[in-house]
């Protein structure tokens, strides 16, 4: 039979109250920390989402401007047939630049948003750290 591994050796040194604390004390600790990284991931993605959304929220709003300056500007053309309704053309174009802008800049920052994916990883190995520590007995 092969030498007992120090776990092994420390286990039948040691009490069964105070190796079910100690584990206790670690899973906890674990937790804890599982929960701050997943705040704090959370956080992030949820101010980026906040920007993007805003951005969003701005091209709206242009592309409504866009549809009101077109508008005034189809009214004025057609009932003066002159230059006077070309101003509101050139308005409109440039509303419906800063729309257009805007909106790659929104949907952008909305596919940078990448959730929580540290806390997925180390939440996985955690059923793997316990397998790791079944093998070993």
């Amino acid at each position: 039979m092969s030498d007992p591994t120090p776990s092994e050796r420390r286990a039948a040194d040691t009490s069964l109250g105070d190796l079910l604390g100690e584990v206790t004390r670690d899973l906890s600790t674990l937790m804890r920390q599982e929960l701050a990284l997943a705040k704090a991931e959370l956080k992030e993605t949820a101010t980026t989402s906040a920007k993007g959304a805003g951005m969003l929220g701005g091209a709206g709003y242009a592309a409504s401007m866009t549809v009101l300056f077109l508008s005034i500007a189809l009214w004025a053309a057609l009932s003066d047939l002159i230059g006077a309704g070309w101003s509101g053309v050139v308005v409109a174009v440039l509303w419906a630049i800063i729309a257009a802008i805007l909106y790659a800049v929104g949907r952008k920052q909305l596919n940078e948003v990448k959730g929580a994916p540290q806390t997925v990883e180390t939440l996985q190995e955690i059923p793997e750290a316990f397998k790791r520590n079944e093998e070993n007995r």
